[in-house]
């Protein structure tokens, strides 16, 4: 069986994404650099499924170390994920993939991260509802 997860930092009051990018993209405070650095050594060697934006930000050196699928509205979760068996699957790529794929997502790593600026688009807590709910880690940085 695969081990489906999602990982996503969020802000203070749980801000994800301001005018299609995230409210901190760019900035170069240690705790941001080291969110991302995270981000690219837990996927390395696994699964990245997202939508084509978050897929066509995954920079040059980081393509060769995963597998990387592009997910639209229009495809199934369940036949999605069903193509890799027995690998790690991290679904990326913001509240539509989530609220789609949450129902699968067996563990959700998420960094709160030092921002509380604005936002539109939020993380819900209604996705905390995947095949075991009560496995999700809270990393708060800064």
């Amino acid at each position: 069986m695969q081990n489906v997860r999602a990982m996503c930092a969020i802000g203070q009051r749980g801000q994800l994404g301001l005018d299609g990018a995230m409210p901190w993209e760019g900035n170069r405070g240690a705790v941001f650099v080291a969110d991302v650095e995270r981000f690219f050594a837990m996927t390395k060697g696994h699964v990245l499924m997202a939508g084509p934006r978050t897929i066509a930000s995954v920079p040059g050196f980081a393509r060769a170390d995963r597998t990387l699928v592009v997910i639209r509205s229009s495809d199934r979760p369940e036949g999605m994920i069903a193509q890799f068996p027995n690998r790690t699957i991290f679904i990326g790529g913001g509240p539509p993939v989530w609220a789609a794929y949450a129902h699968l997502i067996d563990n959700w790593d998420i960094t709160r991260l030092p921002y509380d600026g604005p936002a539109d688009r939020w993380f819900d807590p209604a996705w905390l509802v995947g095949r075991d709910a009560s496995s999700f880690d809270v990393t708060s940085l800064g």
